[in-house]
C-alpha cells in the first residue's frame, strides 16, 4: 500500500478536512446549452448521462440535481439487485440489469461491492409451491436462472429461518436465483458520477428545475435555480418526483408515489448469506457487509412525500421479521428511513416519450430502481441519443396503458412491488 493511502494517511486526512484529496468529479458551472439535459442525480440520471457519453459519444451532456447526488431513492433502498420476474419483457429488463452489473465495477474502474448472494423466495403451502414451480418453469424460459427448492434445501442455505411446524407461515419451499444479490448503493452513484465526469459529462448539483421552456409545443430548454439552460433532448429520471415534474411541464403519467420503508439493525456476526423473502410475511432481509441486518417490506399504501415511516408499517414489517427467523427478535435497529416511489398500475417501469416532444421519461420503476440502475440508465440513453426505442424499452412505453399491453408484475410474480 502507497504512504497516500495507508492507515495513518487517511487519519491525517480526517483530522484535517480531506484537504489532501482531489474531488472525484468536477462542480461546473451550466453552460447555456447543451445537446442533452438529464434532470436527476440519481443512479438513473447518472447511468444515463454515463451510458450517453461511452456508447453514443455525446459528451456535450448535463445532469441537474436539485440536492445531492444520490440523495433520493439510490441512497434510501435495501440494495437488493435480482431478474426473477414472470414476464418475458421483464425478464429482458431487468436481466440485462444484472449483467451490467456484473461487469460494471470492472467498466467503471470503482468497486460497486456487487455480491451475488442469491435470493430465497418462500413458498408457504401445497398451492404456493404449484404456482413457485410455474414461476420458476417461466423465468427459466425468459432465460434467466431459477430453481425450485424444497424446505430441506431452503434450511441447508438459510437455517436461521423458521421451520417449525407450527409456525404462522410453514416453509414448504422457494424459489432460487443464484445471480441475484447486493450492492452497495453509494458506490453505485459515485462509480458512475466519476465516470460520467472523466467522460466530460457536467454534474451540477444543488440546482433544481423550476419549469420546463416549451417553443412551438417542443421542450427546448429548462429554468433552474441557476438560470435558464437549453438543450436539444431533455430527459427526466426523477423516481417519486415524476408526477411533479409531469404537472411542471404540463403532460400526465399514470404513477402515484408512496413511502417505501427500510431498516438496519445493529452489527452481527454472519447469520444469512443471501437474501431471503417472504410474500406472506411481507418482509425480505439480508445481511451487509457490515454485518447489519437490511430489512424491507411492502409500500405504506398511503400517498406522501415525506422520507420517513410510520409506526403501523414498522408493525407489519418487523413482526414479520420475527416471525420469519425468531432468533433476530432481540436484535437492536440502528436506523430506519423511507424512499419515494413512483409506482404505476402495472407495477412496470415508464421509459419514453412524455407527451411533450424533445421530452422524455424514465420513471415508475417503484420498489425496483435500484437494481434496473445500469439497464434503465443504458436504454434511457438509446432513447434519448436517437429518438428510437432499444427493443428492450420498447414495452414500457406509455402508450400501453392505452393499448392495453399491461405488464402486470404486481400480481404475476408474486413479488413486492
Amino acid at each position: 500500500m502507497s504512504k497516500r493511502y495507508s492507515a495513518l494517511s487517511l487519519l491525517r486526512e480526517g483530522l484535517h478536512g480531506h484537504r489532501g484529496w482531489a474531488p472525484a468529479w468536477r462542480t461546473p458551472d451550466p453552460k447555456p446549452r447543451y445537446d442533452v439535459i438529464v434532470i436527476g442525480g440519481g443512479g438513473h440520471g447518472l447511468a444515463t448521462a454515463y451510458y450517453l457519453a461511452k456508447n453514443h459519444g455525446l459528451k456535450n451532456v448535463a445532469v441537474l440535481e436539485k440536492g445531492w447526488l444520490g440523495g433520493g431513492n439510490t441512497g434510501r433502498n435495501t440494495t437488493v439487485i435480482r431478474s426473477n420476474y414472470y414476464y418475458p419483457a421483464s425478464t429482458d429488463l431487468y436481466d440485462l440489469s444484472v449483467r451490467l452489473y456484473e461487469t460494471l465495477s470492472r467498466q467503471l474502474n470503482f468497486n460497486i461491492m456487487f455480491s451475488q448472494r442469491g435470493m430465497l423466495v418462500l413458498a408457504h403451502s401445497e398451492p404456493e409451491m404449484e404456482l413457485a414451480a410455474r414461476q420458476v418453469n417461466a423465468m427459466q424460459l425468459n432465460g434467466a436462472d431459477a430453481e425450485l427448492l424444497s424446505a430441506d434445501e431452503v434450511r441447508k442455505r438459510a437455517p436461521l429461518l423458521n421451520f417449525a411446524p407450527d409456525a404462522r407461515y410453514p416453509i414448504h419451499g422457494a424459489t432460487w436465483q443464484g445471480r441475484a444479490g447486493t450492492a452497495r448503493h453509494d458506490a453505485v452513484a459515485w462509480g458512475l458520477a466519476r465516470a460520467a465526469d472523466r467522460l466530460g459529462v457536467d454534474i451540477i448539483q444543488n440546482c433544481e428545475v423550476t419549469d420546463v421552456i416549451t417553443e412551438a409545443g417542443r421542450a427546448v430548454g429548462v429554468a433552474t435555480t441557476k438560470g435558464e439552460i437549453r438543450a436539444d433532448r431533455i430527459g427526466a429520471a426523477v423516481a417519486g418526483h415524476s408526477s411533479v415534474l409531469a404537472k411542471l411541464a404540463g403532460y400526465s403519467l399514470p404513477i402515484q408515489s408512496y413511502a417505501l420503508q427500510a431498516f438496519v439493525t445493529e452489527p452481527l456476526k454472519p447469520v444469512i448469506d443471501t437474501v431471503a423473502f417472504s410474500p406472506a410475511y411481507g418482509t425480505y432481509f439480508s445481511q451487509s457487509d457490515k454485518g447489519g441486518l437490511v430489512i424491507g417490506g411492502g409500500l405504506d399504501r398511503v400517498p406522501s412525500y415525506g422520507q420517513r415511516g410510520n409506526m403501523p408499517m414498522q408493525e407489519a414489517v418487523l413482526g414479520g421479521l420475527c416471525e420469519m427467523a425468531p432468533m433476530l427478535a432481540k436484535v437492536k435497529l440502528l436506523r430506519h428511513w423511507a424512499g419515494i416511489v413512483d409506482v404505476t398500475p402495472d407495477s412496470s417501469p415508464i421509459i419514453g416519450p412524455s407527451g411533450i416532444e424533445g421530452l422524455y421519461v424514465n420513471c415508475g420503476w417503484g420498489t425496483g430502481g435500484f437494481k434496473a440502475i445500469p439497464a434503465g440508465g443504458y436504454l434511457f440513453a438509446h432513447l434519448l441519443a436517437t429518438g428510437q426505442h432499444h427493443a428492450i424499452s420498447r414495452p414500457f412505453d406509455k402508450a400501453r396503458f392505452t393499448t392495453g399491453h399491461l405488464i402486470d408484475e404486481g400480481a404475476a410474480s408474486g413479488i413486492a412491488h
